[in-house]
């Protein structure tokens, strides 16, 4: 067998294995049938049809419960929407005693309507808009985190018009910075303010009678698989906080961001969660022992952590066919809902999510298959050269690890194919938490008369 050919078989088996890992952490199998919050996950798509994502609320509940399990009492958990910002899911979340991190006036909208008081709410992002701004201090939530000077000005102009003072934190963007899947900091970016203008923006804030520094945020990387690498970064962000405390006095807050990951591919580790807990007694004590931070809060903002493994993408095989020797199933869903699945959403390398027929989970292996959607361009590939059971048009397939940054990270206008419905799983209930798009939705915003001339 030549290197290619072993390199694909081993890729084929990889797939399958994860997925296997998969299923046996967080889910239940009855015969060969997969079961989502306890029900049969075929019978979800017979009744929702397909494509569409499920979520397994006991999923997300255990994930909470698994980082709290970590923390001190210092630490809250704030969860990053933007890993998946479902209404009930929201819900759900802030239920388990978790605040909201929101990064667009969206967010912000969805988060109140889901019922999180807004002194649980932080706002971050580079580019926030004056209306963004105003929507936030108009709705008293906790922080708004600070990415430039002129976001200071602005935010003080809005404040002093409406005769409020406003707390915010300064993201700040360090020097250098830990590892991660995507580095977010130590060289020149979008996000934050550099650590070497932070007396420059402390001078600021000085001259901004409508504006308090009460916190800092530091967010260095995503998918952080290493507890040694959040325990640099969180160390990091500890010595920022001391030098800021130095001129502003002693903070409130400290926010360590989230980037906590979840094992993909066959060669992934989950993150080591009694290590994780260690690094936190030991930022606790470091925190204890200045005087400037002793009694500030800590932040966390998982997101994917929280609420990837609790989704299935469930997409039905409508089609088989044979070309030059490769065996396509070509699926009902695609990249146009799960853009990371066909590896288009930052992979450098595209390695195939855990796929597994889910209405004959285990069934024998019959050689490699390529998994495709039904739009005009190779790029909708969610799965390559996976081993899976011989199929048949009627198979549903389960994408796994798709509780984040899926189906609200995908081009869902792409070749105006109606958007997938969203059902959340709890005890053998299944609820559509977001029903399915329209064809005419793609209409709805549009004028088909237009002057011309």
């Amino acid at each position: 067998m030549t290197q290619s050919a072993t390199s694909e078989a081993r890729s084929d088996r990889s797939t399958v294995d994860t997925a296997q890992r998969t299923i046996r952490q967080y889910f239940d199998i009855e015969g060969e049938r997969l079961l989502i919050g306890g029900v049969c996950a075929k019978d979800l798509a017979a009744r929702f049809g397909t494509p569409l994502f499920a979520y397994d609320a006991a999923v997300v509940r255990r994930k909470v419960a698994e980082v709290r399990s970590t923390l001190s009492g210092r630490f809250s958990i704030f969860y990053s929407i933007k890993a998946n910002p479902a209404a009930a899911l929201l819900k759900l979340l802030i239920s388990e005693g978790c605040g909201l991190e929101v990064a667009s006036g969206g967010e912000l909208k969805q988060a109140l309507a889901a019922g999180c008081p807004p002194q649980m709410i932080l706002f971050a992002g580079p580019g926030k808009s004056e209306t963004e701004l105003a929507a936030a201090i108009d709705a008293r939530i906790l922080e708004i985190h600070v990415e430039s000077l002129d976001e200071l000005e602005q935010i003080n102009r809005l404040a002093s018009n409406r005769g409020q003072e406003v707390s915010v934190a300064l993201r700040v963007n360090p020097v250098d910075a830990a590892g991660g899947a995507m580095r977010m900091s130590g060289k020149p970016s979008q996000f934050g303010i550099d650590e070497e203008c932070l007396d420059q923006a402390i001078d600021l804030t000085e001259r901004l009678p409508n504006v308090r520094v009460s916190g800092v945020h530091i967010f260095m990387g995503t998918q952080i698989l290493d507890a040694a690498i959040l325990d640099e970064q969180y160390r990091r962000a500890v010595v920022i906080a001391r030098r800021v405390a130095e001129r502003t006095g002693p903070l409130r807050r400290i926010d360590f961001g989230g980037g906590w990951g979840t094992p993909y591919f066959a060669h992934e580790n989950p993150l080591d969660l009694a290590a994780v807990a260690d690094v936190i007694v030991s930022i606790d004590r470091l925190l204890a022992a200045e005087p400037l931070l002793s009694k500030a809060a800590a932040i966390i903002e998982p997101g994917r952590f929280l609420v990837n493994e609790a989704g299935v993408y469930l997409t039905e095989v409508i089609r088989i066919k044979e070309s030059r020797g490769k065996r396509f199933a070509i699926i009902d869903g695609g990249m146009h809902h799960h853009l990371a699945a066909s590896g288009n959403l930052g992979q450098t390398i595209k390695r195939n999510y855990p796929i597994a027929v889910v209405n004959r989970v285990g069934a024998a292996l019959a050689g490699s298959t390529e998994i495709v959607g039904p739009l005009c361009t190779p790029l909708d590939t969610v799965g390559r050269n996976v081993a899976l059971p011989a199929l048949r048009n009627g198979d549903i397939l389960g994408i796994l690890l798709s509780g984040a940054y899926a189906r609200s990270a995908s081009p869902h206008g792409f070749l105006s194919h109606p958007s997938p419905p969203e059902v959340l799983v709890e005890n053998g209930i299944a609820s559509e938490i977001r029903a399915r798009g329209a064809v005419e939705d793609f209409l709805r915003d549009q004028a088909l008369e237009y002057e011309n001339g």
